[in-house]
């Protein structure tokens, strides 16, 4: 009797610990699930962060733009988009000082999706034409001549430089340089002092400072 008595403490005892070990597995499971929900969240989070990271415009900019706005249609008729915003890349190349103004002039560097510039797929092509920005003196962030391109807005002013070359009012740029250090932004803000004119020796007359 001893003997089937021990037996049957041993069976019952073999059940508990499958019971537990299923357990175990279960809540082994719903861990791994858990951390993998935890995990995916963070890999979905930092996605977003990274793409809104890449994108380099403010969305204000990208909804005051002149949807398909380019250099081509731009230098084409200066005179039509008068008022509107141009979003254009570009490379600084000279700039011309004046009394209270900078103008500066930058061969084209087309945007991609991520409104960042790029050399045209034709360097020699309309694309790869040159354009002017104007801002009134002291405005550029200081470094701003190691940028080694840059993204800008600008209020179409309808005037030109050596032949057709628009020029804009400048409203916001972000400068990239060889390092991030070098790196800039500057951003138009309503200033008293800061009063758009024309600048010697361009054509026309500009029609006041941007809104």
């Amino acid at each position: 009797m001893q003997v089937k008595w021990y037996a049957r403490t041993d069976r019952h005892g073999v059940a508990r610990h499958a019971r537990n070990e299923r357990h175990l597995m279960y809540g082994s499971m719903r861990g791994r699930r858990s951390r993998c929900v935890s995990i995916l969240v963070v890999l979905v989070i930092g996605t977003i962060g990274l793409l809104w990271g890449c994108s380099s415009m403010p969305r204000k900019y990208v909804k005051m733009a002149e949807p398909g706005l380019t250099l081509t249609t731009l230098a084409s008729d200066p005179e039509r988009y008068r008022g509107k915003v141009a979003m254009l890349g570009g490379t600084i190349v000279e700039e011309d000082e004046r009394e209270d103004h900078l103008l500066i002039r930058l061969t084209n560097r087309p945007l991609d999706q991520d409104y960042m510039p790029h050399r045209p797929a034709d360097p020699q092509g309309p694309e790869g034409g040159r354009y002017w920005i104007t801002v009134a003196k002291g405005k550029m962030p200081r470094g701003y001549h190691r940028w080694a391109r840059v993204t800008v807005v600008g209020r179409v002013t309808g005037l030109t430089q050596l032949g057709n070359e628009p020029v804009l009012a400048l409203l916001y740029v972000r400068g990239w340089g060889m390092s991030g250090a070098q790196d800039g932004v500057w951003e138009y803000f309503i200033d008293p002092n800061y009063v758009l004119e024309a600048p010697g020796g361009i054509q026309g007359e500009f029609g006041g400072i941007p809104p």
